[in-house]
């Protein structure tokens, strides 16, 4: 009975899989947000500070102006190279500060966060609590931190130092927190609050964060036309937003099945966002096209962009995942894996440890680290994907069908060409 009720079940996801998805999208909607304008790495105010920066100065407040500026056209241009001038600025600021150091310890971490120097970032933390100013700001990092690093326990303790359910901090945090824990309408719901007390505090910059997670929330629970809204919301304030047009694109592609419009979506995001990750997107759709030169060539662009060692270990998940899906490198995605779980010991590096072993046979002990780093501790469809694949090649079926129950709730997160893949697990 109890693999009858399994069979029907996925025959009833079969055919629902092949009815026309409902549009959600509109190309009115947003082409007119697809006009490529390169966003400024400069202006009056930046000069105007810049410019009081000698080589021995000691204008503190300068070097903190700058590195915020620095920081501001990262976020807008993917350009490494503002991060990094980011990083140079605070580093002076922390060396020249009697005086609201722990402010710039502060920034200094969160700019290594950006650059997934997370155990750099932790020191920074910890050095910035210690000196008694603007703690709960150092408690908020803390969380950020350990969230990163994988130390869950060390986390909600940080969370549950700052609960203020007025608070927009905290309520994002504790929206991140729960989805973590797999409660997806819980996260949503404190996200919401979040959104509602940054829309009545008419501050822009936390109305644009709040549309563009809550976009990614509702995406993820299958609620495709609110998420589309927000994304909109997004590019209503920030017509220049690379992140939402790349939600929009996600849509295009996964929910619709229309990969030339979503390639046309990024290619108008690459030619002037610098940030390699699009890239990979790009060879994703091309190889459900079938189309091995866009593939090959997003795949080479993608290469030669994260050459640049100013990257460090920023992308070490995507390159350990482009060895293990798209190149078949599995000897290199098991030592960037291995550099990863030293970095960063949370389930998603265990996952590629254990998925690159399995992809060079070793399936016993992919197994021995999903059931000590991986299982019960993270709902993310993709690391539950892998899992699933290591348990079918070990003889879990148990295991396998609870998992391949999940998985099919989570194609549109994981892209229209798993779907197949998911069945025949």
């Amino acid at each position: 009975m109890k693999y009858t009720f399994l069979f029907i079940v996925l025959l009833m996801a079969v055919s629902c899989s092949q009815e026309a998805p409902e549009q959600i999208t509109n190309i009115r909607d947003y082409n007119v947000y697809l006009n490529t304008v390169e966003s400024k790495k400069t202006s009056k105010y930046f000069e105007q500070w810049n410019s009081m920066i000698k080589p021995d100065s000691m204008q503190l407040m300068s070097f903190g102006i700058v590195a915020g500026e620095y920081s501001r056209y990262f976020q807008e241009t993917g350009d490494i190279t503002q991060l990094k001038m980011a990083e140079k600025a605070l580093k002076k600021a922390v060396e020249i500060a009697a005086i609201g150091k722990s402010g710039y310890y502060r920034a200094l971490a969160r700019n290594y966060i950006s650059q997934h120097r997370f155990k750099e970032a932790l020191e920074l933390a910890n050095l910035s609590k210690n000196m008694g100013s603007g703690v709960g700001e150092s408690q908020k990092l803390l969380f950020d931190v350990h969230m990163e690093l994988g130390n869950y326990t060390d986390a909600q303790q940080y969370l549950d130092s700052i609960k203020n359910m007025s608070d927009f901090d905290y309520l994002i945090r504790l929206a991140k927190w729960n989805d973590h824990l797999g409660d997806l309408e819980t996260a949503i719901h404190f996200m919401e609050k979040a959104k509602v007390y940054a829309e009545s505090a008419k501050n822009s910059t936390l109305m644009l964060w709040s549309y563009t997670n809550l976009a990614d929330y509702y995406g993820h629970a299958g609620r495709i036309q609110d998420s589309y809204d927000h994304y909109l919301k997004s590019l209503r304030m920030d017509p220049q937003n690379a992140y939402a047009k790349k939600g929009i694109a996600w849509i295009v592609f996964s929910y619709e099945k229309n990969p030339k419009e979503a390639l046309r979506i990024l290619d108008s995001i690459t030619k002037t966002y610098m940030s390699p990750d699009y890239f990979l997107l790009k060879a994703e759709i091309a190889e459900y096209m079938g189309d091995s030169l866009q593939l090959n060539n997003n795949l080479d662009s993608y290469a030669i962009a994260v050459e640049n060692p100013s990257y460090g270990a920023m992308y070490n998940v995507y390159n350990a995942g482009m060895y293990l899906e798209l190149t078949e490198q599995y000897n290199k995605a098991l030592k960037v894996a291995e550099i990863e779980v030293g970095n960063r010991p949370t389930p998603e590096s265990y996952n590629l440890l254990a998925y690159s072993y399995f992809k060079l046979g070793e399936k016993d002990k992919a197994l021995e680290i999903v059931r000590n780093h991986i299982e019960g501790k993270t709902f993310e469809p993709t690391i539950l994907y892998r899992t699933a694949e290591i348990y079918k090649a070990t003889g879990n079926y148990s295991k396998l069908a609870e998992l391949k129950h999940e998985l099919l709730g989570a194609i549109y997160e994981l892209g229209p060409s798993m779907e197949s893949k998911i069945l025949n697990l």
